[in-house]
């Protein structure tokens, strides 16, 4: 009972709140999707946008549109794509940039192996959809810009970013909240997630090696065997260099590693990922909270003490339920469901914008709604919320 309405209420939020959102009020009149809106929910129409933001919306469309058929999904998923297309992709040295104009032009163009792999994962969701051959040329380009550029042949993983023209940069960070080095764990994670993906459609053999190349890295290095926490960055060498947990990227972490073992089919790989991943999930839920809500980091700082991100993020929180709807399914975990009915409830209490549509950023410790960061924009993007309602409707059909 409590599964069919789970599917029933996620679905609903999905195309009558999320994705109307972004239809309605994100499409741009000059091509694409503008690049923001506030967390008041006013339009900056002046915005950068960025290669993340158009790699997930390029995912959810197409997702929304494989999982429902419906027309209006395709044709935004198309908008997308065209735009990816016309304007990110690098023509001269390959790749994309990581961010344009509100027109279109290149505005920083260093290269950042997180926002490739993002638009990997968006064309191949695109192929998975329509079966499209140039969309699926492009996703294996792209892949081979990693190979290429990030892979660290000698030591094993990939890197954080280059300039445009694939030389060493000096800052490497993925925004300015992220330690400044060479190897973390967020950019793998949204590696193996693409890869993964890419190999739904073109099952490479060279494409494989790599992702078994990606599991290895997760699960024998970046696990903690003490606590079963991921560790969240690291220098060339694999030596940790932060004591941070992030609740909302280990449970992220504990479902997309479980998908990607499932996808390999290789049934020691599996058996191995399921013993990690369900400890991934436990030391996850350390984070949870009894309301039914999920912290997303603890952070160390420097002089020792610790820092508690009191804030209730709308990404971590949607993680959450799909990670407590795999310990449930795949794990065994009966008790499971229920807690993520639980969170759900939590979101749809406090972060569903009720008057505005789509989801707040988060809510404060306080409790109050957190309207200082974007309602939409180059971070916040349909893509955890709309894969959540997606992958716990598809798990809970199994």
């Amino acid at each position: 009972m409590i599964a069919e309405l789970l599917k029933k209420e996620v679905i609903d939020d999905l195309t009558g709140n999320i994705l109307p959102y972004w239809l309605d009020r994100m499409q741009d009149s000059r091509g694409g999707f503008y690049g923001r809106r506030d967390g008041s929910d006013r339009l900056d129409d002046d915005a950068p946008k960025g290669a993340i933001l158009n790699g997930r919306l390029l995912w959810t469309f197409s997702a929304a549109y494989r999982t429902t058929g419906r027309k209006e999904y395709l044709e935004a998923a198309d908008r997308v794509l065209d735009y990816i297309m016309s304007h990110f992709i690098d023509r001269e040295y390959g790749g994309v940039y990581w961010s344009l104009t509100a027109d279109g032009m290149p505005l920083d163009t260093k290269k950042q192996f997180y926002a490739i792999g993002f638009v990997i994962y968006g064309l191949s969701e695109y192929v998975r959809a329509t079966g499209d051959r140039k969309a699926l040329d492009v996703a294996v380009d792209l892949y081979r810009c990693i190979e290429t550029h990030s892979r660290d042949a000698a030591k094993g993983g990939y890197i954080e970013a280059m300039t445009r023209d694939w030389r060493p940069i000096d800052d490497m960070r993925l925004s300015d909240k992220d330690t400044n080095c060479s190897k973390t764990m967020n950019t793998h994670l949204h590696i193996i997630e693409p890869y993964t993906n890419l190999y739904r459609v073109w099952p490479d053999e060279g494409l494989r090696a790599d992702i078994m190349h990606l599991m290895h890295i997760f699960l024998d290095i970046m696990e903690d065997s003490r606590t079963h926490h991921l560790g969240l960055f690291f220098d060339d060498d694999w030596n940790r260099i932060d004591a941070n947990i992030s609740y909302g990227h280990d449970i992220e972490a504990s479902w997309l590693l479980l998908e990607t073992a499932q996808v390999l089919g290789d049934e020691s790989l599996l058996e191995k990922t399921l013993a990690h991943t369900r400890a991934i999930a436990n030391a996850a839920l350390e984070g949870r909270r009894d309301n039914g809500s999920m912290i997303y980091e603890r952070v160390a700082t420097p002089d020792g003490s610790v820092h508690i991100d009191g804030d209730l993020h709308w990404w971590v929180q949607a993680e959450d339920v799909i990670g407590l709807v795999y310990l449930y399914r795949f794990h065994g975990v009966e008790e499971a469901l229920a807690k993520a009915f639980d969170s759900w409830t939590y979101i749809k209490d406090n972060l569903i914008d009720r008057e505005g549509g789509e989801w707040h950023w988060s809510r404060r410790d306080d409790g109050s709604v957190n309207r200082d960061d974007d309602k939409a924009g180059f971070w916040k993007c349909p893509y955890h919320n709309s894969r959540m309602c997606m992958e716990v409707a598809r798990v809970l059909s199994l």
